[in-house]
């Protein structure tokens, strides 16, 4: 971005543009923007508080923060850098270049007196005295003694935070107008004047700033692969006592996906002090925690303890399961669907096998947690900021749990409109065919009827499968072995007694039933359960009284069914008649009717 200055201001289109190769995406965007004449204020978001690349410095690789790269590369050959933030306060800025800075600091000491610990860091101020700067630039009539002026606001969102107009104070209402003017001001792209405003989340800055025209916002992403090789290699370079780790440099770039170059240095600097640090198994283990605490606790890792041959029963999901897993631990991801719609009943084990699915796959696998707030705008930016963290992860399952209640709708009420824009949100991702295969979502719920239809379409969870209870005495005998397994009980010989399928047990009840069971064994001084343990602990278990809510979500679940075989051979039985899809919906309204809701 070498700025052009000529007698006649000239129009955009005509100025020579000098965008290095090796610039990172975005900032060959912003460079697009400027030197097409669309916009000078750019408001960058997302990964802003990490380290840049710059390979091209110094002859070797640099790692550079954020606003040190816009000073000395972006506007690196610009006349006047200004840096600002409510800290701070308004400074030169330079990069590594001190006579380019004493330049700088003589001629703004003649336009704004003093030294730069005299300049004003009230934000009213400041601003005030960078429109008189700008300005007085602007109406230079020598045009060779006009200035290239580039402008950071470092913490944006403190300086126009997001809010209903009505009630910005004064304060900030003027600044929010301030920018909009300068935005909207065609002779300051023509004059090699450009801003940057540099938030955490687009979501805090307010919506009349981020949605003007003129506004170019620019996600930056999390590091790429490729460049947290080159870190990795830096650091190898620098510390011999890395290269004695358990994983190989090109492994460890692909073991931290997801993590921003500051995080990963965090993890390098822990590996300098103890090398068995690089084991994969513990560095997995760190850098769970260290994504955890980007996400601000929003996500947790998941480490799944087993695969889908675990699973009891449900032959036909777990057979297209596997499949899926197949083919995307071979890279297959063009076939791969977008996501899934798991339901059926409470109890069926909803979670376990979104659980076993990640880990036949052996990739991250992890849960939303709970990301909305009471503060206005907060809740998008937690969603926004979980989002940019899942498309550097990938592949990565993610599991929502309850996702009737976590996501929303477009229709939603009484919050100011936020649940209608997480849904949104969360559509156009799940949506986004680039990220197929590398984001796999799972939507649980025992009430997919409640789902907004947008989220069930074919393109987001597009394969819907539903879950039943043991439908066989042998799948039920085997439902307790592994309900026994899982709690460490021991089960005597011939100890599992016959139970028909219409008593209508989850694997939550059956769960249940072992461990009462357990309890009757220890208290007559065994550890082994027996036949009499069991069928007593059968007998006198009272299953939930909510057997009307049950029915309800079996049969939505049915209707849900993509694959019908899915399904159970009563239930394919019953889809395949010409009246069998009406007749179950009849059988849901009807339950609706007697239960009031």
């Amino acid at each position: 971005m070498n700025p052009t200055t000529l007698e006649t201001p000239p129009p955009p289109a005509t100025l020579t543009p000098e965008v290095p190769d090796w610039y990172p995406a975005w900032a060959r965007e912003l460079a697009d923007f400027y030197f097409a004449g669309s916009a000078c204020l750019f408001l960058l978001h997302g990964n802003v508080q990490d380290l840049v690349h710059c390979p091209a410095l110094a002859g070797h690789d640099e790692f550079l923060a954020l606003s040190e790269f816009l000073a000395a590369q972006v506007f690196g050959r610009w006349d006047v850098v200004l840096a600002y933030d409510l800290g701070r306060g308004l400074r030169p800025s330079a990069g590594r270049a001190p006579e380019r800075l004493q330049k700088m600091i003589e001629f703004l000491a003649a336009k704004l007196g003093g030294a730069p610990t005299t300049w004003p860091r009230d934000p009213d101020q400041v601003l005030a005295v960078l429109d008189g700067l700008i300005h007085r630039n602007l109406l230079e009539e020598d045009p060779g003694q006009r200035k290239s002026i580039g402008l950071i606001f470092e913490h944006s969102q403190y300086l126009v935070p997001a809010g209903d107009l009505a009630l910005l104070a004064r304060g900030q209402a003027a600044r929010l107008v301030r920018l909009l003017g300068w935005a909207q001001n065609p002779y300051l792209r023509r004059i090699n004047v450009a801003l940057c405003l540099v938030a955490d989340r687009l979501s805090e800055v307010n919506d009349r700033l981020v949605q003007d025209p003129h506004v170019a916002a620019i996600e930056i992403p999390l590091p790429d692969d490729a460049v947290r090789q080159r870190f990795i290699d830096k650091a190898l370079a620098e510390q011999a006592t890395l290269r004695g780790g358990a994983v190989a440099p090109d492994g460890l770039s692909r073991l931290s996906s997801g993590l921003s170059l500051t995080s990963l240095d965090v993890l390098l600097a822990r590996a300098r002090r103890d090398p068995a640090t690089l084991d994969g198994r513990q560095f997995r283990r760190l850098k769970k925690g260290m994504i955890e605490r980007q996400c601000r606790g929003l996500v947790t890792f998941v480490e799944p303890a087993h695969t889908l041959a675990t699973v009891v029963g449900h032959t036909a999901a777990k057979a297209r399961l596997q499949q899926d897993a197949e083919w995307i631990s071979q890279g297959r991801l063009d076939i791969a669907p977008m996501g899934y719609l798991v339901c059926g009943p409470v109890g069926t084990g909803k979670t376990f096998l979104a659980e076993c699915y990640a880990g036949t796959i052996g990739v991250p696998c992890v849960t939303l947690r709970n990301f909305r707030s009471k503060y206005v705008g907060e809740t998008e930016g937690n969603l926004e900021h979980v989002l940019t963290v899942l498309r550097s992860l990938g592949p990565v399952v993610v599991i929502i749990d309850e996702a009737d209640a976590a996501l929303g709708s477009r229709q939603a009420e009484g919050d100011s409109g936020t649940s209608a824009r997480v849904f949104s949100m969360i559509a156009s991702q799940m949506g986004n065919t680039r990220f197929r295969g590398r984001i796999v979502w799972m939507l649980l719920t025992s009430r997919p009827d409640l789902l907004p239809i947008d989220l069930k379409r074919q393109g987001r969870a597009e394969v819907h499968i539903p879950l039943f209870y043991p439908q066989q005495p042998a799948e039920i005998a085997e439902m307790f072995r592994v309900m026994a397994g899982k709690n460490h009980a021991e089960l005597g010989a011939e100890a599992v007694p016959e139970v028909a399928a219409e008593q209508g047990l989850s694997g939550a009840d059956i769960e249940s039933v072992v461990l009462d069971a357990r309890r009757l064994a220890l208290a007559d001084h065994r550890t082994a359960i027996t036949h009499a343990d069991l069928a007593t602990a059968l007998d006198r278990f009272i299953p939930s009284e909510q057997g009307l809510e049950k029915e309800r979500q079996e049969l939505v679940a049915v209707l849900e069914c993509t694959d019908r075989a899915f399904l159970p051979a009563k239930w394919a039985a019953k889809m395949a008649t010409p009246d069998g899809r009406a007749e179950i919906q009849e059988r849901c309204l009807a339950i609706r009717q007697l239960t009031g809701d």
